[in-house]
């Protein structure tokens, strides 16, 4: 596997690097944690696995975690995806930066996300199945999430978005979150 650094600080890709083809169609290692501890990933501590299936459009997103945050391993198993991550670790080189990615299922990386970060996704083919790969069970309480259209972020959805939860269309603000993690305004 491939390690891949991102302008995030501490967000990192794993590629695969051979894909093996025969008449049965292709086998390709996804994951590898000896590769990802020396990229400096904890990838033994993973607890829970989750998927998601979506339609083109759709926006997931965005979401964290307050506390002590969660590291996901995220990859799309079937279609493609845009992933979009901002840094919302006030004390980060990067805090307030944003990132997007395509992740899909002929590529096969995995954007490991550090705790801290606003993490959303839109589906860019007709269906898309995303698994999420998370470090600590989810506690309700400390969810946090700003708007998929935060004008403040301008975040970067290539397609009309078609579909987004009731929760997330009443997430709250950018500079809200700013002012409740540091204090401050703006990005």
């Amino acid at each position: 596997m491939l390690i891949e650094r991102s302008p995030l600080n501490d967000v990192v890709c794993f590629v695969p690097e051979t894909r093996h083809e025969d008449e049965r169609g292709w086998f390709a290692r996804t994951f590898d944690v000896a590769v990802a501890e020396r990229a400096g990933v904890d990838a033994r501590s993973f607890q829970q696995d989750s998927q998601s299936r979506s339609r083109q459009g759709v926006v997931r997103g965005m979401h964290g975690r307050a506390g002590i945050g969660e590291a996901k391993l995220v990859r799309s198993a079937r279609g493609a995806v845009l992933d979009v991550l901002v840094d919302a670790r006030p004390s980060s080189p990067t805090f307030g930066q944003i990132a997007s990615f395509r992740l899909d299922d002929e590529a096969g990386r995995h954007l490991y996300v550090p705790p801290g970060f606003l993490h959303g996704f839109q589906v860019l083919t007709p269906e898309a199945d995303v698994c999420y790969r998370i470090d600590r069970e989810h506690d309700p309480s400390e969810d946090l999430a700003v708007r998929y259209d935060d004008p403040d972020l301008a975040l970067p959805w290539p397609l009309p978005v078609t579909v987004v939860s009731a929760r997330d269309a009443a997430a709250g603000s950018w500079r809200d979150l700013v002012e409740r993690l540091v204090g401050g305004s703006g990005r």
